[in-house]
C-alpha cells in the first residue's frame, strides 16, 4: 500500500519513499488499487477465520471491512466522481502539500537527503497540478464540477500562492532554518537548486491551474452544491456515507436521527439559559453569546494562552479515566494563515514517536471577532486530550499491533472517539463555567446538526443558504462559522455524519457496560478496551466490547 501510496509513509514516520509523490489521479492507479483489494479479499477468504484468537478476530474483520470499501471505491461511480474532482478548497492537497513542504508537517529537514527528497516531491506535485487540470477537464465534459463558490475560493488560492514572493513561500521556509552542521557550499547548492524548481517549475504551474480555473473551469462550474445534483451523485452518496460511520445507515434514516438530537440537545440548552437568567426563546441566548463581549477573544495570544491553560488542568485529571497516556508530545500552534481562512476552529496534525516529531493541536485565529471563547475546553477535549491525540499516539506507540490497526482507521471511530471525549468534561473538572457547559452543548449541537444538513445538502437538495440559516437558526455560531462548516460538508460530503454516530455507539456501550456491571465496572478498564487495539469499524467495536462484558461478568 505504501508503494502504491508513498506519502502516507511521512506521515508514519516512515522516510524510505519521502522523494516520491505518487499519482493517485491515474486511471493506473484505479486498476491498481482495484486488484489490490481484490486478491486482499481472496487471500482473506482463504484464512481460517474460527480459529483465530480473539484479537485475530478484530484484524480479520477490520481488514476485510477495509478492503470492501476500497474494492467499492474503485469499482463504482463514486471514485470516477473524485477523481473528476480532484480540486478542493477546504482540504485540498494544493494547501496540505504546502504545508507538508514547509518543514512543519510530516517531512523534516535534517540532512541534505531531506532536501533532495523535498525537491523531488516538489517535481511530482507539479506533475500532479497538470493532471489535475485534465481530470477536471474530463470533469466538465460529463457535467461533474464543483459549486461556484468552491471554484471562487480555489482561485483566491491558488493566486496568492502564484503570487507570493518566493521568501514568504511555504516552500522556502527549509531554507531559512538551515540545520545545524550542513556545509556552506550544500547550502548554497540547495538554495539555487530550490530557487530554480520554485521559479520555473512550481510557481509557473500554479498559475496554469489559476488561469485554467479563471478561464474555463469558472464559467462551468455549477450552481448546485449537493452530491445529488451529479450524474451518479445519490448512489456515490449512498456509499460515502457507509464509508464514513461503518453501518448500514440510510441518508434518510441519518437525517431523522439527526433531528431527534437537536431537539434534545435544545432542551438541555434551555437548562444552560435558566441558570444564566437570560429570558425569552431559545435564539436570546444564542444572541446573548454571540453578542457578549466578554466570551469575544482579545488577541491571538489569548487564545493560545487559554488553550495552553485548559491543557494543564487535563494533564492533570487525565489518570483518573485512563490508565494509558501517549508518549507522543503535543504541541499547540495556530493554523497556518494560508490554511485559516476556510479551516475548522480547530485541528490535529498526527505525530511520531518514532521520527521525533511531536503531534500538534490547530487552533484557527482568523476573523477573530467572530469567534467566541466559550467552545474552547470542548475544542481542546476533541482535538487533543482526550481526543484524537490519546487515541491516535496509543495506537500508533502499540508496536504489539499490526500497522493496519496502529494507523489504518476510519472516521466513524476516530471521530467518534473524540466526541465521546468531549463528554468527558465534566468527569476531568471541566465545565464547571456556565458558559463553557452552554460551549460543550453549543458543539454537540453542531455535530448534531451535520447529520441534518449534510444529508439535507447531499440527499435532499438543500442550497448552502438554507443550509447555513439552519445551524444558525439552532446555535450560536456566527455566520464565518456556520459558512465554514457548509462549506466543509459541501467539500466533503458524508465525512461529517460520522461524528455523531461514532459517539452514540461508544456512549451506549459504556451505558450497557456501567449496567451489567454494576460496581464492578472501571471506567479506565473500559477505555483501554475502547483504544487498546487502534480504530476499527463501529460493528467490530460492539462485538469486543460485548466480549469484554461477558467475560468480566464470568
Amino acid at each position: 500500500m505504501l508503494a502504491r501510496n508513498p506519502l502516507i509513509g511521512l506521515y508514519r514516520g516512515d522516510a524510505r519513499r519521502a522523494g516520491e509523490h505518487g499519482d493517485w489521479l491515474s486511471p493506473a492507479y484505479r486498476t491498481a488499487e482495484r486488484a489490490a483489494a481484490e486478491a486482499d479479499l481472496a487471500a482473506l477468504a482463504r484464512l481460517p477465520r474460527a480459529g483465530l484468537p480473539p484479537t485475530g478476530h478484530l484484524v480479520y474483520d477490520s481488514f476485510a471491512w477495509q478492503r470492501r470499501m476500497a474494492l467499492q471505491e474503485h469499482t463504482t461511480v463514486l471514485g470516477q466522481l473524485q477523481q473528476w474532482q480532484p480540486l478542493n478548497w477546504y482540504d485540498g492537497w494544493h494547501m496540505n502539500f504546502a504545508e507538508l513542504s514547509s518543514g512543519e508537517s510530516a517531512a523534516p529537514y535534517r540532512t541534505v537527503a531531506d532536501y533532495e527528497a523535498g525537491l523531488s516531491r516538489m517535481a511530482g506535485f507539479v506533475a500532479f497540478l497538470e493532471t489535475a487540470i485534465t481530470r477536471s477537464r474530463e470533469g466538465m465534459a460529463r457535467g461533474v464540477v464543483l459549486p461556484r463558490f468552491g471554484v471562487e475560493h480555489l482561485l483566491v488560492q491558488f493566486t496568492r500562492f502564484a503570487d507570493q514572493p518566493r521568501e514568504q513561500s511555504p516552500y522556502w521556509a527549509p531554507l531559512l532554518k538551515w540545520p545545524a552542521g550542513l556545509p556552506g557550499a550544500e547550502r548554497g547548492r540547495l538554495q539555487a537548486a530550490y530557487a530554480a524548481a520554485l521559479d520555473d517549475n512550481l510557481r509557473p504551474a500554479l498559475r496554469r491551474v489559476q488561469r485554467f480555473l479563471a478561464d474555463e473551469y469558472l464559467g462551468a462550474a455549477r450552481s448546485t452544491v449537493g452530491w445529488s445534483a451529479l450524474p451518479g451523485g445519490a448512489q456515490a452518496y449512498a456509499l460515502l456515507v457507509q464509508q464514513h460511520t461503518t453501518t448500514e445507515l440510510t441518508p434518510t434514516q441519518i437525517h431523522a436521527l439527526g433531528e431527534r438530537e437537536v431537539a434534545r440537545i435544545a432542551q438541555a440548552m434551555a437548562g444552560v439559559q435558566a441558570q444564566l437568567g437570560v429570558p425569552g426563546p431559545l435564539a436570546a441566548l444564542f444572541d446573548h453569546v454571540r453578542h457578549n463581549p466578554s466570551l469575544k477573544p482579545t488577541s491571538a495570544q489569548q487564545v493560545g494562552d487559554g488553550y495552553r491553560d485548559i491543557g494543564d488542568k487535563v494533564a492533570t485529571a487525565l489518570p483518573r479515566l485512563f490508565a494509558q497516556l501517549p508518549r507522543t508530545a503535543l504541541e499547540i500552534r495556530p493554523i497556518p494563515d494560508y490554511k485559516a481562512a476556510n479551516a475548522a476552529a480547530g485541528q490535529y496534525m498526527d505525530g511520531s514517536l518514532k521520527d521525533g516529531r511531536p503531534a500538534q493541536f490547530q487552533y484557527n485565529t482568523h476573523d477573530l471577532p467572530s469567534r467566541g471563547l466559550q467552545g474552547m475546553e470542548t475544542l481542546y477535549l476533541h482535538e487533543a486530550l482526550p481526543g484524537h491525540h490519546l487515541q491516535v499516539a496509543l495506537a500508533a506507540e502499540n508496536e504489539a499491533l499490526p500497522k493496519l490497526l496502529r494507523y489504518g482507521g476510519n472516521t466513524a471511530y476516530t471521530e467518534g472517539w473524540a466526541l465521546y471525549a468531549e463528554s468527558l468534561g465534566p468527569e476531568l473538572g471541566l465545565f464547571t463555567d456556565p458558559y463553557q457547559r452552554f460551549g460543550h452543548l453549543d458543539d454537540e449541537m453542531l455535530r448534531a446538526m451535520r447529520l441534518v444538513v449534510d444529508t439535507g445538502l447531499h440527499a435532499f437538495g438543500w442550497t448552502r443558504e438554507r443550509a447555513i440559516n439552519y445551524m444558525r437558526a439552532h446555535s450560536a455560531m456566527g455566520r464565518t462559522e456556520a459558512v465554514a462548516e457548509v462549506e466543509r460538508y459541501i467539500a466533503n460530503p458524508g465525512q461529517a455524519l460520522a461524528y455523531k454516530v461514532g459517539q452514540l455507539t461508544i456512549r451506549q456501550l459504556r451505558g450497557e457496560a456501567e449496567q451489567a456491571l454494576g460496581a464492578r465496572f472501571d471506567v479506565r478498564a473500559f477505555h483501554d478496551q475502547v483504544l487498546g487495539t487502534g480504530a476499527r469499524p463501529l460493528g467490530v467495536l460492539e462485538a469486543k466490547i460485548g466480549g469484554w462484558v461477558a467475560a468480566q461478568r464470568r
